[in-house]
């Protein structure tokens, strides 16, 4: 048996405790960024939210998608728009000659699922293209609703589940929000920075829904 004296067992704890002590020291700190980021975008998209117009929803009537998109828009070489937020938003994807990925791992942010099949994801629109068109985009010309389905500058386009992008449809904040709470944030940042942007309206039902959600950041 070793035995330590009392200078030496002095010395051994201080080297364990030391440790510990940093890293619940640090925990805090390091979390501090991440809400700073989310409150900061919370406050920007208060701020944009209430520029925004409040007006009853125009009629469905006349929208078909291919007033948006007849396709996804070609941007690099073969590359088209949904080729490119696949590679954008996946892990190790690899893509054919004709720039469409054949394998790959994406993570849905409305769901939690981890997907390693091109066939089980989607690329979203934040803010649906039917929806677009009730909130002003039916008094579009058809150049600018096609930029608007195909913005890769704006946070409109996202990789998700094949299956959370079925439930969500062509439905506004006040009727879905993803699964994930912890998504909100996010989603309503983004819901509003794409309506800002693009000067469309909200509904009243609509601004609460998004109001509700900040709250989470």
């Amino acid at each position: 048996m070793i035995f330590l004296s009392r200078a030496a067992r002095v010395a051994v704890l201080v080297l364990l405790v030391i440790p510990i002590s940093v890293v619940l020291a640090a925990s805090p700190a390091a979390a501090e960024p991440r809400k700073g980021t989310q409150a900061k975008a919370a406050a920007q998209a208060r701020r944009m939210l209430a520029r925004l117009k409040v007006a009853r929803p125009l009629s469905i009537s006349g929208y078909r998608r291919k007033r948006f998109q007849p396709r996804w828009a070609h941007h690099k070489g073969a590359c088209d728009t949904r080729e490119t937020v696949l590679a954008r938003d996946g892990r190790r994807v690899r893509r054919n000659a004709a720039c469409h990925p054949v394998k790959g791992v994406w993570y849905s942010p409305y769901d939690g699922r981890r997907l390693k099949s091109e066939k089980q994801v989607d690329v979203d629109h934040v803010v649906p293209l039917a929806y677009a068109w009730r909130s002003g985009a039916k008094r579009w010309s058809q150049a600018k609703r096609r930029a608007f389905a195909n913005d890769l500058r704006r946070p409109e386009l996202l990789t998700v589940s094949h299956s959370a992008n079925i439930a969500k449809g062509g439905q506004g904040p006040q009727s879905w929000r993803p699964q994930r709470r912890a998504y909100w944030c996010r989603y309503a940042s983004s819901w509003i920075t794409v309506k800002h942007h693009y000067r469309l309206f909200v509904t009243r039902r609509e601004k609460a829904a998004l109001n509700n959600m900040l709250r989470t950041c």
